[in-house]
């Protein structure tokens, strides 16, 4: 008698997720952590969306941010406090935080009150629709211009070098399938890049705009220094997603322009040399030839060698590309 079985990786049950976790990185911001455990259950009770926990993830604060949380998980039954043993960064907080979380959607947000509660059954509604993940837009964003700005640009310039048309990478308020960090890893200032990664590998990404309010307590704990390294981080993304697996690509391309450079500086000195017997030894642009030509030929042969490396390397996991798989089975 035949039997027909399907295998899925995305069951229709997984599509519609059961339990939501919230994961918020916290760094001395013990004023807020009351205010908001109090208004994500306040939204949790009136929209009913799932809440299953609530984990906050004490990133070495030195002020009394880790009794609050302690505070929070004795008093309360859903609620998860983890403290780090140092200021690791808010991307190792947030994969501590979602390692421990058991939710079918994880959903990270900020800990000074400044993205609201109230957007949360938006993002799980948008999530339930159909997409893999959901990050938020700071449409009006409540911040000074010393933050907006330099913000706005580093956007422009992700987006674009990206091919994600996102408008707020920085933001931290978004909501994901918890099959989506099977394959992702955070470090680094990795986190806002999450969705260019997700995008990379297939998953469906989109973007609400969500409410924005001006700080209530303490101050700003991020500078400028976070989109010097936010930069560096891009150019790794964008390395690993486009040529993770095409080393020789990149490598090769940039060696051959080098390569191509100086062999028509060359060609010009040598040529100039036979026609107008002119002294070019001492020229800058028989070094800038010369050097150009050297430097493209070791970078075309590193491209070669990573290529060679990488044929013998593991990549992806296949199970994370794929998306369905139907298959037939008999049986007597």
């Amino acid at each position: 008698m035949a039997v027909a079985s399907v295998e899925s990786t995305i069951s229709l049950t997984d599509r519609l997720p059961r339990q939501v976790s919230i994961v918020i990185p916290v760094f001395e911001e013990h004023e807020s952590l009351p205010h908001l455990a109090d208004r994500i259950f306040e939204v949790a009770r009136t929209h009913d969306f799932g809440l299953h926990e609530l984990i906050f993830v004490d990133d070495g604060s030195r002020d009394t941010s880790w009794p609050v949380m302690q505070q929070l998980a004795m008093d309360r039954q859903h609620v998860t406090a983890i403290r780090l043993r140092r200021n690791f960064g808010k991307a190792t907080a947030l994969n501590v935080g979602i390692e421990a979380a058991s939710g079918d959607i994880i959903v990270t947000m900020d800990a000074d009150l400044q993205d609201d509660p109230a957007e949360l059954p938006r993002m799980i509604e948008t999530i339930q629709s159909g997409y893999d993940l959901v990050s938020g837009w700071r449409e009006r964003r409540n911040d000074p211009m010393s933050k907006t700005w330099p913000s706005w640009l580093y956007n422009k310039v992700t987006s674009l070098l990206s091919g994600i048309q996102l408008h707020d990478f920085n933001c931290g308020y978004k909501a994901y399938r918890r099959e989506i960090f099977d394959s992702v890893d955070l470090y680094g200032e990795m986190h806002r890049y999450v969705p260019v990664l997700a995008h990379s590998l297939g998953f469906r990404v989109s973007e609400i705009p969500v409410e924005h309010h001006a700080r209530r307590f303490g101050r700003s704990k991020y500078g400028f220094k976070r989109y010097m390294r936010g930069f560096i981080d891009l150019l790794t993304v964008l390395t690993i997603t486009r040529y993770a697996r095409t080393p020789g690509h990149l490598f090769g391309a940039i060696g051959i322009a080098l390569l191509a450079i100086g062999m028509v500086a060359l060609t010009y000195l040598t040529g100039l040399k036979l026609l107008t017997g002119a002294h070019i030894g001492g020229r800058p642009m028989m070094f800038f030839g010369g050097l150009s030509v050297v430097i493209g030929v070791q970078i075309l042969l590193f491209g070669l060698l990573s290529e060679m490396i990488n044929s013998h390397a593991t990549g992806t996991e296949p199970r994370v590309l794929i998306k369905e798989r139907v298959s037939h089975s008999s049986s007597d």
